[in-house]
């Protein structure tokens, strides 16, 4: 069983700075061993649907990341292979971007095979 871990939410003010984690852990009996094929990044805000942010997909001729509009120019997504990670760099932030951040991937492991998984969710709060 792959677990997703996200960290690196928090309060900041309005204009600041973020970097957000997602670890994907694949667990013993994988031997540790993972690919994450796809992740994404969804926020979820009060009294709001959820909204996808951001993604990145393993492709053979190198990674596809893609912005959604709502946060282009600001955002950022990128991964560590070697660590499993992947990245959300969020600047020059605004209230409006307040919520929980949920990552969300498709993850082979020798175990399982392909799988989707989600995380929990880490907290970000932009004050103004």
């Amino acid at each position: 069983q792959v677990q997703l871990v996200e960290s690196g939410g928090g309060l900041v003010q309005a204009g600041e700075s973020l970097t957000l984690s997602c670890a994907a852990s694949p667990g013993l009996a994988s031997g540790g061993l993972a690919i994450i094929n796809t992740m994404d990044w969804y926020r979820q805000a009060p009294g709001k649907q959820r909204e996808l942010v951001a993604g990145i997909v393993r492709r053979s001729s190198g990674d596809d990341a893609h912005i959604e509009e709502i946060v282009r120019g600001r955002f950022t997504v990128s991964r560590d292979n070697v660590k499993n990670m992947v990245y959300l760099q969020m600047n020059k932030l605004k209230p409006d971007d307040t919520g929980t951040y949920i990552c969300t991937g498709n993850v082979w492991t020798p175990s399982r095979g392909s799988n989707d998984y989600w995380g929990q969710g880490t907290q970000v709060t932009v004050s103004s």
